[in-house]
């Protein structure tokens, strides 16, 4: 969000907080699925359930001690570049976010089919990774490794910002994105831990061959979760031929 420069005034700052906080519970409307952001106001907001994919760097720190600062940007420019073409890829994408280093999206996915269709988007993001290591070899850079977090659940969709500049943004509140950002903190970090894991939640929707690309692993404080290392085989192989 572009700064915009206006002076502060706690008097008309009291009347917007009275004014959030003397909203009626009924303007936040139960739906099927998320609607495009243009339907919310800075008053309403919507009940839905979505899935999030959450996408991280491993040891994003120990690259500015590789690489200078040109170099960095040519890295995070390229990653976040292409891992947001991926997440953008599929029909019911509702947000698409950048948050430092990471990106993450969240889909309208109110059918099973939904939902294994946002599995082959962490996939795809999974196999992208080896597309940008193959052209960060070539060079001279340091290959990334990154942890994929992928959940399903409900949450509330609301706009939030000072009121009357352009200064706001879609905020999404709820256990949904929180886990999969969890989740994608545990990916790729340890020996036997696995680029992709996703929740029990969007893990019980999955069709049987989904499920069978990921294995349950139980992890302290949020119990059994599910990884695994998904790839899509045309583009693997296509990778592979490069030169």
């Amino acid at each position: 969000m572009d700064g915009n420069y206006s002076p502060y005034d706690w008097t008309a700052s009291s009347a917007r907080i009275k004014a959030i906080l003397d909203q009626p519970a009924g303007a936040y409307e139960e739906v099927e699925g998320l609607p495009d952001r243009d339907k919310l106001t800075f008053s309403n907001g919507f009940y839905g359930m979505c899935s999030a994919i959450f996408i991280d760097i491993r040891d994003s720190s120990g690259l500015t001690s590789k690489h200078n600062r040109p170099v960095l940007a040519k890295i995070y420019r390229s990653f976040i570049s292409e891992m947001v073409a991926v997440l953008n890829s599929d029909p019911n994408v509702r947000e698409v976010n950048i948050v430092g280093d990471c990106v993450w999206a969240s889909y309208k996915t109110t059918r099973v089919n939904h939902i294994n269709d946002v599995f082959v988007i962490a996939a795809q993001a999974n196999t992208l990774l080896k597309l940008l290591n193959h052209h960060y070899e070539k060079a001279e850079i340091t290959q990334l490794s990154i942890g994929i977090g992928v959940e399903y659940g409900r949450v509330l969709m609301i706009k939030a910002g000072y009121s009357g500049s352009t200064i706001s943004d879609v905020v999404y509140m709820g256990d949904v994105v929180n886990r999969a950002a969890h989740l994608a903190h545990l990916a790729g970090r340890d020996w036997g831990s696995s680029p992709v894991v996703v929740g029990d939640d969007f893990y019980a929707n999955l069709n049987e061959h989904n499920q069978g690309l990921l294995r349950a692993q139980w992890t302290s404080g949020i119990e059994t979760v599910y990884q695994g290392d998904p790839i899509i085989p045309q583009m693997d192989d296509w990778i592979s031929s490069l030169r």
